[in-house]
């Protein structure tokens, strides 16, 4: 079995609807310029609140890839 290497990148994906799209948005952005990208996991969750309301989630994944 072969050995890997991976790398990490912190990012942050936003969305306005829920906390698993604003993940989804930062794996889709991070996959139009990183190759090989294998697995994620969230570190930090945060809001915007307005009218009493949740209006915007931003998402800080820390995403893995495989190093050449």
């Amino acid at each position: 079995m072969p050995h890997h290497t991976y790398k990490k990148i912190e990012i942050v994906g936003t969305s306005t609807v829920s906390m698993e799209e604003a993940v989804n948005n930062a794996v889709a952005q991070a996959s139009a310029s990183v190759r090989g990208l294998s697995w994620f996991e969230v570190v930090e969750t945060r809001g915007t609140i307005a009218d009493g309301c949740v209006s915007h989630w931003q998402v800080t994944v820390k995403i893995g890839f495989t190093i050449d």
